[in-house]
């Protein structure tokens, strides 16, 4: 085999050789160049597979100004939505399985503190990092706009609001929420309330939309309580619910930790779900599949959101233009719930 010829570590004038182009040509492909023709990129990548070429890494990031390295940074460690909700692990499952898949490492980066975040932003602004991928509950969050402003590629979940403007990756929120409100109107609920989830979350935000304009658009009055998407912010929201609007008769919460919340303070309350009130949650997450009953749902893609994000943030990276947002469709699954 043509490996074989070299007692050595090929070098880049043996995979130019090799390959038939010239030094400069074989350097472009290993460098990720786009100047170069598919028949001469094609060539230096089977000579590659041939030789068993190795770049040096070092020589490379020179060349590049790229680490091949991404850090993903999670704002809210000390929440416990971070620990109570499956959300977040299966986000971060999708961006991390994404950039393997690229052949990038990836550094995990939990933010607990001023110095955590001085920390990242140094390491993004001297170029230790090609990339940062931002998993957030708040668009406001100030982590988002301190890292946009090292001049990296950054990416985030949820739309964020105000500043400078970042990319980001989400799902049909409102849609969600009006197919949850549409499916309790349609069986003939009468006194559909909801639990929103916090103002300061694009997605909770949007979510409340949607369940306004359905509800409104159907001729009921919009009922509303406020959760923080934890699961005791859930069970306290509908306990209010039902001292405020005793006949409520469905409840679309706007997640399903808030959900079982939810169905808890309705059993403490001699409330049978669906009989009495028929209950929605939002994201299809573990807290929907083992409740009791059974939670009918809107999921959102979560792993796909993950995984979209990386490739955003690759691409950016690459030097690509790059859609502003990716919003992913909704859908309804119908549980015993309602």
């Amino acid at each position: 085999m043509a490996a074989a010829r070299h007692a050595s570590r090929p070098t880049l004038e043996d995979l130019a050789s090799h390959a038939g182009v010239s030094r400069a040509t074989a350097s472009r492909v290993v460098n990720g160049s786009v100047k170069v023709t598919a028949e001469m990129r094609e060539a230096v990548l089977r000579a590659i597979d041939d030789l068993g070429y190795v770049p040096n890494p070092a020589a490379r990031s020179l060349v590049t100004q790229r680490s091949d390295s991404y850090a993903l940074v999670l704002t809210e460690s000390a929440d416990r939505t971070f620990s109570d909700s499956t959300f977040f692990p299966t986000l971060v499952q999708g961006v991390s399985q994404e950039l393997d898949a690229a052949g990038k490492e990836l550094t995990l980066e939990v933010m607990n503190s001023r110095h955590s975040v001085e920390r990242v932003r140094r390491r993004a602004a001297a170029g230790h990092v090609d990339g940062v991928v931002v998993a957030s509950a708040s668009g406001a969050d100030p982590v988002i706009r301190t890292l946009a402003g090292t001049g990296v590629p950054v990416v985030t979940n949820g739309r964020p609001s105000g500043g400078r403007p970042v990319p980001y990756v989400d799902a049909a929120n409102a849609d969600g929420a009006r197919l949850a409100v549409r499916r309790l109107v349609e069986s003939g609920r009468q006194r559909v309330a909801t639990i929103a989830g916090s103002p300061r979350s694009a997605g909770g935000v949007d979510r409340l939309a949607g369940y306004r304009v359905e509800v409104t658009g159907s001729g009921r009055e919009p009922i509303v309580a406020l959760g923080d998407f934890s699961r005791e912010s859930g069970a306290a929201a509908m306990f209010q619910l039902l001292a405020d609007a005793p006949d409520v008769d469905a409840v679309f919460v706007a997640s399903d930790l808030m959900a079982n919340g939810a169905l808890q303070a309705l059993r403490r309350s001699g409330r049978r779900v669906p009989d009495d009130v028929a209950v929605i949650g939002f994201d299809d997450t573990a807290a929907a599949w083992y409740a009791e009953p059974a939670l009918t749902t809107v999921r959102q893609p979560i792993r796909d959101i993950g995984r979209t994000m990386a490739r955003q943030v690759l691409r950016l990276a690459g030097g690509d233009t790059i859609e502003p947002s990716v919003v992913l469709e909704t859908e309804l699954v119908v549980r015993e719930s309602a």
